[in-house]
């Protein structure tokens, strides 16, 4: 199923996985679908391998567990963030490196302070590689980093003309 993209979220300055300054970040870009789930899209590298050409299971975790995490956003706003209180992973299929890849994360219950959520990770045949489910807090970006949002060398989008407008979900 092809969604349209709504937004581009912003990425961080030394973030693990979106840290646009940050030489081992995966560099993840956030996408906000039609459908309410939001995409990430990922190019893993040498760095980020276990097994040589595979992405090491912690790796594919946190990338996960951002992409869940960020998925209220559309609800919550950008200065409020989800805090992982449990995490569960399932691994189903190794991913390679140096292929971009496509994360899907979503909202499936809420009542406003804490939220679930799913997540999967889709290879390039659109085979499912490691599902995700997640518990989380939401939690004013004051009170969880000493960062400042509005200040745009530590948080901002990086708007691209290679941006996807339509990302294809099967």
């Amino acid at each position: 199923m092809e969604l349209k993209v709504l937004n581009k979220q912003n990425n961080s300055r030394m973030c693990l996985v979106c840290g646009f300054k940050n030489d081992l970040s995966l560099k993840a870009e956030f996408y906000e679908l039609e459908d309410k789930s939001l995409c990430a899209l990922v190019t893993f590298k040498d760095v980020h391998q276990g097994y040589p050409s595979r992405v090491h299971g912690g790796i594919l975790a946190a990338i996960l567990d951002e992409t869940i995490g960020r998925a209220m956003m559309p609800y919550t706003g950008e200065d409020k963030w989800g805090v992982t209180m449990t995490l569960t992973t399932k691994y189903k299929r190794p991913v390679p490196i140096n292929e971009q890849i496509r994360i899907i994360g979503k909202i499936t219950s809420g009542d406003g302070r804490i939220f679930e959520g799913e997540g999967y990770i889709l290879l390039n045949d659109d085979k499912v590689a490691v599902t995700a489910k997640g518990t989380y807090i939401c939690m004013g970006l004051e009170k969880i980093a000493e960062m400042d949002p509005n200040n745009e060398e530590d948080w901002f989008v990086e708007k691209k003309e290679t941006d996807p407008k339509i990302i294809d979900i099967p």
